[in-house]
């Protein structure tokens, strides 16, 4: 598997090595040696999520604060544009961000570690969305950032207004939102 730093160097992108012939493909979509050593630390996942979504759907920007979660995504049906921002205020790119079209064709995976907030929009009808965590999912910790931040100022790829949750119209904007330290 190819790990690959982005701008913001503590997101990794993987692309796993695919094998493939006139009956499919295989590939391995995680190894526990590779992850670690590509990230530079031990990483317990606790919990696999999986969501599905139409065309449009933006989800996010997400992040637990008392209870951060690392997120290992991929997507096995469909495409979408991933986000990662860095709301780490001791960080040298905190207010910074990151994107990478994942999809079912490109097999890539995105690793956003503790401490960023993240979200995505499909690009395609029927759009499967697979992440494990190193946390689980704490309700009362969850915040959320508005995916239209002027601060943060994400170049999301849409063309018309995304469908959003409540939850996400009414998320906070980047200056007034509680980050990390």
């Amino acid at each position: 598997m190819k790990a690959t730093p982005l701008p913001i160097p503590d997101v990794v992108l993987f692309e796993p090595k695919i094998f493939g012939d006139d009956r499919g493909f295989f590939f391995e979509s995680f190894n526990s040696a590779e992850f670690e050593a590509a990230v530079g630390k031990r990483t317990q996942f606790v919990q696999d999520n999986h969501s599905r979504s139409g065309k449009d759907v933006l989800r996010g920007l997400h992040y637990q604060i008392g209870q951060p979660q690392g997120k290992l995504v991929r997507v096995v049906a469909g495409a979408v544009y991933d986000v990662a921002v860095d709301i780490r205020k001791s960080s040298p790119t905190y207010g910074k961000w990151v994107g990478e079209t994942l999809s079912a064709d490109n097999k890539k995976q995105l690793w956003i570690p503790e401490g960023f907030a993240h979200g995505f929009v499909t690009l395609t009808d029927n759009v499967e969305f697979l992440y494990k965590t190193t946390a689980y999912y704490a309700p009362q910790q969850e915040r959320s950032i508005i995916w239209n931040d002027s601060t943060l100022a994400i170049d999301w790829p849409i063309s018309a207004p995304p469908i959003l949750s409540e939850k996400d119209k009414n998320g906070q904007k980047f200056l007034t939102a509680e980050t990390y330290s």
